[in-house]
């Protein structure tokens, strides 16, 4: 057995045995290291679940990229385009466009016998993919559309339901405001926009609930073809198109390349633009978790240096000793690079236990709730991610190990003859 380690061994196994003043010390350490290696391990899985979360629910009302009328209107009620086939075909053969969909928005008045409420409605073909709203359904089923025929059905969110008392299968009424160019056969000639109230009735086909209060409080879904006739429009004219990427991150070149696909006659834009507030919000979690990461290590740091200093100071006699036997200072550093690394082991896979287990737990019980209408989720979200944890473990391996050389600098100044001599 290799000398260093023997002693090292002995050192640890003495300290239990008879219960010195280094023993607690010891076990501070290791606890902070675990407590330390734990948080961030946490931390990692809350902020990029949280993140993760946020952007997909934001991705799921709005997509990754938009395409619009290039002279916009924040009215909800937008200029119809019509985007050729030929662009729509190249777009869907990108190798990072996931898929695309065409969409409508207009504003509305939901009518009840006894409540009136200000909607959005977000116009839909038979191409929609339901996929993202499927798991908030709380009752019924999305809209079941097709090419030929104009549906009646309406898909509302949970949060309009309770406010207005709406079951599932009842019918609404909606009013609406359209806008209608009308040629003016007078001496002045020339034609001039008017406006009318209109109604359509609708049945609640399906009840979503998705904690983004932002969205859930007004907006709503139905067949595209309802806001064309509404607004006159042709059945190739649109508000706009929806683009999903396969992968969140190719957000800003994607952006860039879908630009020079549709040219100057249109406008792209990304979820960030759309959704500005949020996304700066979600960037300074990112400072919040990389302070609290910091935090995490010093406090790891600290505590292994501690430890590792009162367990030298203790061990005074011992080194002078080794020292007059003619051991040198390479040797004597290793014994205590020995014990550090048993210590941080220790420290490491307590907490990779609790860290691990605590996401888990957290991961399939949901115990730790959020207040939706703040946070936009129901409860702490996790995102599991092994590299995450490799790179915890590695970084607080790497930093631990680099420090612990601070206290090991005072073994050059003890002399076996002093050592000896206090003993």
């Amino acid at each position: 057995m290799n000398f260093s380690n023997y002693i090292a061994r002995r050192i640890l196994s003495s300290g239990k045995q008879n219960g010195n003043m280094s023993s607690p010390i010891i076990k501070i350490g290791i606890i902070g290291i675990a407590l330390g290696v734990a948080v961030m391990i946490i931390t990692l899985a809350v902020v990029t679940g949280f993140q993760n979360e946020i952007k997909n629910k934001i991705t799921t009302f709005t997509s990754h990229l938009q395409i619009n009328d290039y002279e916009q209107n924040h009215s909800l009620e937008p200029n119809p385009i019509i985007v050729p086939d030929s662009i729509l075909n190249t777009i869907g053969k990108l190798s990072f466009v996931k898929n695309y969909q065409a969409f409508a928005t207009k504003n509305g008045i939901l009518k009840t016998k006894t409540e009136n409420e200000g909607i959005i409605l977000k116009g839909v073909d038979e191409h929609y993919d339901w996929g993202n709203l499927k798991p908030y359904i709380k009752e019924g089923d999305v809209l079941s559309l097709n090419k030929d025929t104009v549906s009646k059905q309406i898909f509302i969110s949970q949060t309009l339901a309770e406010k207005l008392n709406i079951k599932l299968n009842q019918k609404m009424l909606v009013y609406f405001m359209s806008k209608k160019k009308i040629n003016d056969t007078t001496f002045t000639g020339g034609n001039y926009i008017d406006y009318e109230p209109r109604v359509k009735d609708f049945y609640v086909k399906g009840i979503y609930n998705t904690g983004f209060s932002d969205f859930d409080k007004n907006l709503v879904f139905v067949d595209i073809k309802q806001i064309q006739k509404l607004n006159y429009w042709q059945s190739n004219e649109v508000a706009g198109y929806e683009i999903f990427l396969k992968d969140f991150d190719l957000l800003e070149p994607s952006l860039e390349k879908i630009n020079d696909v549709v040219g100057y006659e249109y406008t792209v834009n990304s979820a960030k633009q759309m959704q500005g507030a949020i996304f700066s919000w979600l960037d300074m979690i990112d400072v919040n978790a990389i302070i609290i990461i910091t935090l995490m290590v010093l406090v790891a740091a600290i505590n292994m240096i501690s430890a590792l200093l009162i367990l030298i100071l203790e061990r005074t006699n011992l080194v002078g000793l080794l020292k007059a036997f003619g051991s040198d200072k390479q040797s004597i550093r290793k014994i205590f690079f020995y014990i550090s690394v048993q210590l941080l082991l220790k420290g490491l896979i307590l907490g990779n236990i609790i860290g691990i287990g605590f996401c888990i737990a957290q991961n399939y019980f949901h115990f730790v709730p959020l207040d939706s209408k703040i946070y936009y989720l129901e409860y702490v979200p996790i995102n599991f991610s092994i590299i995450h944890i490799l790179l915890v473990n590695i970084g607080t391996i790497l930093i631990c190990l680099l420090m612990m050389f601070l206290p090991t600098l005072i073994l050059n100044k003890i002399t076996p003859i002093k050592a000896i001599q206090f003993s």
